[in-house]
């Protein structure tokens, strides 16, 4: 499996596959390379897809490090590893987030940016989700068990395949003989919600504005508890050249095979 290593030494991992212009995926929060499994595809592209510090096939590092400038800086290095001067970024979520930080720190490395349910504010009901499960395990003990539970209880999704979930949730947790483990350094935890709540939350407006001048790509999803319809249509307003889409039926965050999601996708690559 291909790694490079970070300035500090941490390995971490990543795949390319295809041909075309450079598309770095950057994935969620909790989440890896995975996340981008059943978009790649459809994507024209070279799909480059690497799993943070911490995160699926990397190395866990100082849970300090476990930050969006880190994870910023870790993206360049993996470019400067693939000899690559520009790539386009698909963030899903936390991957968002780190695009527009590139954006306002490393815009010349950047050909395009897409953004998957993730905008410069966050909605505290959607925080709150996330910080129910960060860092915890599961309950189910084993795939199948956490694909039913979520074909039965994930109401802001509808019409998934149970094939579909069970792919999720076998990319998102290891099965042991004690049950399902997450696939990331629990102390993740720590760091995104604990030693957050010391700081204010940052205006996120001016990393979203250092995307001007670049192709941009919006995807929401339409029952997403984070990227509210508020912050959606602003964002709107702003870049209304952006290429925009909303995916039905979908919760944070949609899966980006959807159609919708696909014609946006697609159509944003044309323009790299």
């Amino acid at each position: 499996m291909p790694h490079f290593e970070a300035a500090d030494g941490t390995r971490l991992f990543y795949e390319e596959r295809g041909e075309g212009p450079p598309v770095l995926a950057l994935a969620g929060l909790t989440r890896n390379s995975g996340d981008f499994d059943h978009v790649a595809p459809h994507l024209p592209c070279h799909l480059i897809r690497m799993d943070y510090r911490g995160r699926g096939q990397s190395d866990w590092a100082d849970p300090t490090t476990y930050t969006v400038p880190q994870e910023a800086a870790d993206a360049v290095a993996l470019l400067d590893h693939l000899g690559l001067d520009r790539a386009a970024v698909l963030g899903t979520s936390r991957g968002g987030l780190i695009a527009m930080m590139l954006a306002a720190t490393h815009k010349d490395r950047l050909s395009g940016v897409a953004l998957n349910d993730i905008g410069p504010e966050i909605d505290p009901a959607g925080l709150k989700a996330i910080e129910s499960y960060i860092g915890r395990n599961p309950p189910q003990k084993t795939h199948e068990e956490a694909a039913l539970f979520r074909a039965r209880n994930w109401l802001h999704f509808k019409g998934v395949a149970q094939e579909r979930w069970l792919h999720e949730v076998r990319n998102h947790y290891a099965e042991t003989p004690d049950g399902l483990v997450v696939r990331y350094d629990p102390k993740l935890r720590v760091t995104v919600f604990e030693n957050a709540q010391v700081q204010p939350a940052p205006d996120l407006w001016p990393l979203f504005g250092a995307l001007h001048g670049l192709p941009l790509c919006l995807i929401r999803g339409a029952n997403s508890d984070l990227l509210t319809k508020v912050t959606w249509d602003r964002m709107r307003r702003l870049r209304h050249d952006a290429i925009a889409a909303e995916v039905p039926d979908r919760g944070h965050v949609p899966f980006l095979d959807e159609p919708q999601a696909v014609h946006a996708l697609q159509s944003w690559i044309a323009t790299l």
